[in-house]
């Protein structure tokens, strides 16, 4: 639910801005970067929850980029409240009045005057939402975050290891932002996973209320800053999730958070299925064996033909070895796509696994945790700096 939102890299203004805003109704989605993309729709499109009101711009951005960016905020979301952390002077004020930025305040503001600002502002810009006219501008509520559905039609590849380092490295630039879900009903370890002994199921919440002040209640906070939405402790109770109740599930979580990771249960049963349909992205982990690799290359030739590929795909081979027998090479040519990130086989993967803790929570440093990294920076912001030549590392022909 964000009515705030927040552009900077500045650790100390994120807290003070966060602690601000905690008492005010709705919440702060925060894009960590310290520039500003090319154009607003890299930042409007993310948004998620209620429609926006109040867009702050922290002290670590230029105030050039500033005023251009907000210029065109101002002619396509005119209720939109823009506040600029800057020093102010004299010529930097009458330059923001005329880009459209209502409020410039000291990054050094206290917090209880920040908070002042912020409900100003929020005030303000409901006023001038409520007093559009039909058709005024776009809606600024761009409804859905980014569903990453992790699944492999083998079990035993590390998808549950590979879905917590997913939602544990999102949650470090979008805290609170991030939900993890397990859809393995039968068997899902999310639970074990992150440490966790949740009070409420996915049983729960597909048989309750999914109103935006519900899903929060069956949800069980982590503390790395994101919440998880565990499997049902008795495996029977698979049987009473239906698979129609699962996609409205993930629709409305969807809709409240920046990012939903769904670990599945292996192959491609009717809850995968239902799944994939809300999924923007999908994570596709295999082994370094033939039957695993031979389930890959089938579950992507049976989606292709169901036309449920999902528009961005990520092909991880998991546990690599160059003493299995298999070259990546290998794997590309079965498969017919490219390998996007490599873990190799890792001695202390299993340990944080054991414990409980994943290994991008735990600060391990081997090529392992490196590749999980890789895989995070896939999900961040698209104007977040990456390599733009390809989204693949290469293209394998047959």
């Amino acid at each position: 639910m964000s009515r705030f939102a927040l552009i900077t890299a500045d650790a100390e203004f994120d807290h003070d801005v966060r602690l601000a805003a905690a008492s005010l109704p709705g919440s702060v989605q925060v894009f960590r970067a310290d520039y500003l993309p090319a154009t607003i729709d890299d930042v409007f499109r993310q948004l998620v929850g209620e429609p926006l009101e109040v867009l702050v711009f922290g002290p670590d951005l230029r105030a050039e980029e500033v005023l251009k960016f907000a210029a065109a905020v101002d002619v396509r979301f005119p209720h939109v409240s823009l506040v600029y952390a800057a020093e102010p002077t004299p010529e930097l004020t009458i330059a923001a009045m005329r880009s459209g930025v209502r409020d410039i305040l000291s990054a050094s503001t206290p917090v209880e005057a920040l908070r002042s600002r912020l409900e100003e502002a929020a005030a303000s810009a409901a006023f001038r939402y409520s007093a559009a006219p039909v058709g005024d501008g776009e809606d600024p509520h761009q409804g859905r975050g980014r569903v990453i559905t992790v699944m492999s039609p083998k079990g035993g590849v590390g998808k549950t290891t590979i879905s917590t380092n997913i939602a544990v490295g999102l949650a470090k630039t979008a805290p609170l932002s991030v939900v993890v879900v397990d859809l393995d009903l039968q068997f899902g370890d999310v639970a074990s996973g992150l440490m966790l002994d949740p009070e409420r199921t996915v049983l729960d919440a597909v048989n309750g209320p999914m109103d935006a002040l519900s899903l929060k209640t069956y949800l069980t906070h982590h503390s790395t800053n994101l919440y998880a939405l565990c499997a049902p402790r008795n495996p029977a109770d698979a049987d009473r999730i239906s698979a129609p109740s699962v996609g409205e599930l993930i629709s409305r979580l969807a809709a409240e958070f920046q990012y939903v990771v769904i670990d599945t249960s292996p192959g491609l049963g009717e809850h995968v299925l239902a799944v994939l349909e809300q999924a923007t992205d999908v994570v596709w982990v295999c082994g370094m064996d033939i039957p695993s690799v031979r389930g890959l290359k089938s579950g992507l030739e049976i989606l292709a033909e169901l036309h449920m590929l999902p528009e961005r795909r990520h092909v991880v081979v998991n546990m690599a070895d160059r003493k299995s027998g298999l070259t990546l090479q290998d794997v590309e040519a079965t498969v017919g796509v490219p390998v996007d990130v490599v873990l190799p086989r890792s001695r202390m993967l299993p340990i944080s696994t054991n414990r409980g803790v994943p290994a991008l929570q735990d600060g391990f440093r081997d090529a392992t945790v490196k590749g999980l990294r890789q895989l995070v920076e896939r999900f961040k912001p698209t104007w977040q700096e990456r390599d733009r030549k390809a989204v693949h590392r290469r293209v394998v022909f047959q």
